[in-house]
């Protein structure tokens, strides 16, 4: 018989270890519950990032699947297939923009952004060089071009030489942001969230002052989306808050259903007239499979008010954790079921935390050291909640 015990040597022995996870090894998931191969049921408080906002196997994510399965998988971009128009429709009418441009996973998105900006600045303004502002301690993939624009050591040792044309500032500093603008300047690009980082929430007006910024420069605004996005901050997209819109926008995760990776790019038509055939693609991108999660991932958001659901219990969920008034805890941020609790340093990190709510069925996962991140599924009910909130409870008071 499998074992834990079996699966974690067969892992450590053949796998590169650029992943340090908690020692458990999930064999089943349904709805919020996943099991491992001892039978033990966990909550699953983490989502794989914003990817199951869902949940695990969704009925109707896993019939598009299933049914798109026994039909065709697979065309590549040289044929057209008859699911990836409808996707796309979907995904414009839901978000708001009038071209979309899809991918696989997060990294590709944000890379087909920047891509798309620096081509717009070419032909629209003249700039051959130009410059993306970008945010300290943001997190947008693993690429080379990702990783050259983090101020995250870790990120980018060994991995050099790193793609020039960024300029980071602090997050949240507006000023500091228009300080920065430069006759190079081409476009901001930021999460309005910073997820990886901890869940910092910008101060309030601050998106609204960057769309300002950009306007009175002319210069692109970018947000990555990919784990605030579709519904898990408690709106259909964070900068909902702001009643304000990007230029761009990268959106995945959540898009696959949390069964298949899905992502794109979104923007308007001039914008988006900036490729043409062959100047960029995906083999996997826009696929018939995928297409077909993506439409069903975005109607169980809207069918099922996810957004609603995410608004209101996120709220409940900061609330309960506040009135723990736990002696470990600095701060709690975030913004619907995005939460994000700081565990003071002198507690030491937040890892045996998260050890410890997992012996008690709960799974989350800490970034950046001190900081245990909350994003359970946005199908949670009160109930469920309120059973995890015990057991945090018991690991926090």
């Amino acid at each position: 018989m499998d074992s834990t015990k079996n699966q974690l040597n067969l892992v450590t022995e053949v796998s590169a270890n650029n992943y340090k996870p908690l020692p458990v090894v999930l064999s089943e998931g349904n709805g919020i519950w996943v099991k491992d191969l001892e039978g033990k049921t966990y909550m699953d408080m983490l989502s794989a990032y914003s990817s199951l906002n869902q949940g695990h196997r969704h009925p109707k994510i896993i019939k598009a699947l299933k049914d798109q399965a026994d039909k065709i998988t697979i065309t590549s971009r040289a044929f057209h297939n008859d699911q990836m128009g409808a996707f796309l429709k979907k995904l414009c009418d839901m978000s708001g923009f009038t071209k979309a441009l899809p991918m696989n996973t997060g990294a590709e998105a944000v890379e087909t952004c920047i891509k798309a900006v620096r081509k717009y600045a070419k032909e629209q303004r003249g700039i051959t060089e130009g410059e993306i502002i970008v945010c300290a301690d943001n997190f947008h993939g693993r690429t080379i071009t990702a990783i050259s624009f983090s101020s995250e050591p870790q990120y980018r040792d060994g991995f050099g030489p790193y793609t020039p044309g960024f300029v980071i500032v602090p997050y949240g500093d507006i000023a500091a942001m228009e300080a920065a603008v430069n006759k190079n300047t081409i476009g901001v690009m930021l999460e309005p969230i910073q997820g990886e980082a901890g869940i910092i929430v910008p101060p309030e007006g601050y998106l609204k002052q960057i769309r300002e910024l950009c306007d009175k420069h002319n210069i692109l605004m970018i947000l990555d989306e990919i784990q605030t996005g579709l519904a898990r901050t408690g709106k259909l997209f964070a900068y909902n808050y702001e009643n304000i819109k990007p230029d761009v926008l990268a959106v995945g995760k959540a898009l696959g259903g949390g069964v298949y990776p899905v992502s794109a790019m979104l923007s308007n038509d001039a914008v988006m007239a900036v490729f043409r055939p062959g100047d960029h693609g995906s083999t996997f991108g826009g696929n018939p499979l995928g297409a077909a999660v993506g439409k069903a991932a975005l109607e169980v958001i809207e069918d099922e008010k996810l957004a609603e659901k995410s608004f209101e219990l996120g709220a409940y969920f900061v609330d309960e954790l506040t009135k723990m008034n736990s002696p470990y805890v600095k701060e709690i941020r975030g913004k619907g079921l995005f939460v994000g609790v700081e565990i003071k340093s002198e507690c030491g990190p937040a890892r045996p935390f998260c050890e410890k709510l997992m012996e008690l069925g709960l799974l989350c996962k800490e970034t950046h050291q001190q900081t245990i991140r909350f994003a359970p599924p946005l199908i949670i009910t009160k109930e469920e909640l309120d059973k995890a909130l015990g057991e945090i409870r018991k690991v926090l008071s």
